[in-house]
């Protein structure tokens, strides 16, 4: 989900070239590859914006059916099933799969939010409400209220900036 984020001046896509999708996953890819990520991207986007109420103006516009539709379709994208291993004498899980290794990663993936969606955890998920910031998070500790330091920073600095000159900061919190 958070190949998009933002800085202090935009909101970046990492995926919008095949050559960025590689990067990300670290195999072969190709254009075909790029599209089914991008989808399973705004899917699971828009039901991390379901889950979070996420009331930001990038969350917007959420289509809950489609979504539920693209990550089963990704899911079922490469054959996968747990087995055995062991390491240093003691048994593991190990999931393997089989399919080009973009559409294993990108099954895997669609299993994980799965898990995430629908697992304990799914109350801890969380937008990060930072000034302009686009980003979700999984809320492992009581007192996380953003998605990193820097966005808890950004807050603070906003906070800082209002009540010391009695006005707000410019756009998406900065000056």
């Amino acid at each position: 989900m958070n190949t998009i984020w933002a800085n202090r001046s935009q909101v970046h896509d990492d995926l919008t070239t095949v050559r960025g999708l590689r990067d990300f996953l670290g195999v072969p890819a190709d254009e075909d590859d790029l599209t089914a990520f991008r989808a399973l991207r705004q899917a699971l986007r828009d039901l991390a914006g379901v889950l979070t109420e996420d009331t930001r103006a990038i969350a917007r516009n959420r289509d809950l059916e489609r979504a539920v539709a693209e990550v089963n379709r990704a899911a079922r994208s490469a054959r996968q099933w747990p087995q055995l291993a062991v390491s240093d004498g003691e048994l593991l899980r190990d999931n393997a799969s089989e399919g080009p290794l973009a559409r294993q990663a990108l099954a895997a993936i669609a299993a994980e939010a799965v898990e995430l969606f629908t697992g304990d955890n799914r109350v801890l998920l969380r937008a990060c409400y930072a000034p302009g910031c686009v980003l979700y998070f999984v809320k492992d500790h009581p007192r996380r209220e953003w998605c990193s330091p820097a966005c808890g920073n950004r807050v603070r600095a906003a906070r800082h900036y209002r009540r010391n000159r009695g006005e707000s900061p410019g756009p998406n919190g900065f000056s």
